[in-house]
């Protein structure tokens, strides 16, 4: 285990959860902090609903599920935040919003705790300079499902001490995860190859090239890809694609990162995937269904 003890998550949406499930698993005391005690509440729910799984197939007992529950608190109070070594920042992909957060919790946090954000696309400098620890600051980002996800992405901004790195990675690697690391550009390196690949599949939707259950199925009997590109935009959320894609188009002005006018006109129409209930297939039945 790193030299850290506690770990602060602020966010206890899928992501925020998923980090503290883990971090708690590899012994860490961990406080997540939201907006609301209801979604702090439906957070540790979702926790506790998870670690469950993991006991009923056997990945784990049910002694090391009351141990991790018992070192996970949460609350809504900003301050509850002060004695953590690391927080993490798993909110919305939206820069603003990050760099709100940012100006809220650093006069928390005691000076060398360090700070991390959980972005997907966003530039490690630039919300870096957002902060009063920029030296201290560097992406960690965890893919979703976290718990099941193997993959952690590391990003260095251009002010991130070797230190925190070094305590960065030496904290991923007592979860269990891979690392892989990742120079500061758009999206990274997962979504910088991922996300161009769903805008095409929804292009191929646009178009007419193939209805969606021909696309999924194409990727995933051809190209031996665990779930087709459509299902899999909505799982991650069709909004959170659009906001990756327009990343890449703004910060790399190149025109094949365009996203596809069917994803803006679904995002606009509130059909965000999975968690809407409608995206690419209509969750609202027993069986998702293709809405093309």
């Amino acid at each position: 285990m790193s030299s850290l003890k506690t770990i602060g998550i602020i966010g206890a949406g899928q992501m925020g959860c998923g980090i503290a499930h883990v971090s708690a698993m590899a012994g860490y005391k961990v406080h997540i902090y939201d907006l609301s005690q209801d979604r702090i509440e439906s957070g540790l729910a979702t926790i506790n609903g998870n670690l469950a799984r993991q006991v009923a197939s056997g990945k784990t007992s049910d002694e090391d599920r009351k141990a991790a529950l018992a070192l996970i608190t949460g609350s809504s109070d900003l301050n509850d935040l002060a004695p953590v070594d690391l927080a993490i920042e798993a909110a919305t992909e939206d820069e603003s919003v990050k760099r709100k957060i940012y100006s809220q919790v650093c006069p928390v946090l005691k000076p060398e705790a360090l700070l991390a954000t959980n972005t997907s696309s966003l530039s490690i400098t630039r919300l870096a300079s957002a902060t009063d620890r920029p030296e201290r600051f560097m992406g960690i980002h965890f893919m979703n499902p976290v718990p099941v996800m193997k993959l952690v992405e590391l990003v260095r901004g251009i002010a991130t001490d070797e230190s925190t790195f070094s305590t960065a990675k030496a904290y991923v690697s007592s979860l269990e995860k891979t690392i892989t690391v990742a120079e500061d550009f758009p999206a990274f390196i997962v979504n910088r190859i991922l996300l161009p690949m769903i805008n095409e599949a929804i292009y191929t939707l646009y178009e007419g090239v193939g209805t969606v259950d021909a696309i999924d199925t194409a990727m995933r009997l051809g190209a031996n890809h665990p779930m087709g590109p459509l299902q899999l935009a909505d799982f991650i959320g069709l909004d959170t694609c659009l906001s990756i894609m327009q990343v890449l188009h703004d910060g790399l002005a190149d025109s094949k990162y365009r996203p596809c006018p069917l994803l803006v006109k679904y995002v606009e129409a509130g059909w965000l995937g999975r968690k809407s209930g409608r995206g690419f297939y209509d969750y609202r039945g027993e069986t998702p269904v293709p809405t093309r």
